[in-house]
């Protein structure tokens, strides 16, 4: 009996380990870190590979999730909203780590041997950073909705 219904449990792992992680990670473990380490230069380093790390299993979980629904409901999946917000929020994830995070880590290259913020770039950086916030920001209210919309359908 639980064999049968494996996918659809793994769907809801997916949904609760991928939103639950972005929630944790962006609003209480990297402020934490920001809060704790003395140093700001290795907070941001840490809260950076954390968050490449979340990206990974958000980019695991989005595939499961919309392979799921595509051999659940076929096309019709993407009249579902699970499904759109899944794709929004997977296409969030790949800007922020293909688009984004290449552009900071470049800004940081360049700034080199000082802090990015102790640079001319230091403006720039804060730009693209708050850009990324943005993102993060409307993706993690992307996970409130499927986490709501999964519950009803």
């Amino acid at each position: 009996m639980i064999v049968r219904h494996l996918p659809r449990y793994l769907a809801s792992l997916c949904v609760a380990f991928w939103v639950g992680g972005t929630w944790m990670l962006g609003y209480v473990v990297v402020p934490a870190l920001f809060r704790i380490l003395p140093d700001r230069q290795l907070a941001g380093m840490l809260a950076g590979q954390l968050f490449t790390s979340l990206a990974c299993v958000g980019i695991a979980c989005a595939l499961y999730l919309l392979a799921y629904q595509l051999k659940q409901f076929g096309f019709a999946a993407w009249r579902r909203a699970s499904f759109r917000i899944v794709a929004a929020m997977l296409s969030f994830v790949l800007i922020e780590q293909f688009v984004l995070q290449p552009i900071l880590a470049g800004l940081k290259a360049r700034a080199l041997p000082l802090d990015v913020m102790s640079s001319v770039l230091a403006s720039q950086f804060t730009t693209w950073h708050a850009v990324s916030g943005i993102l993060y920001l409307i993706q993690s209210l992307l996970g409130i909705a499927l986490v709501l919309v999964s519950r009803n359908e």
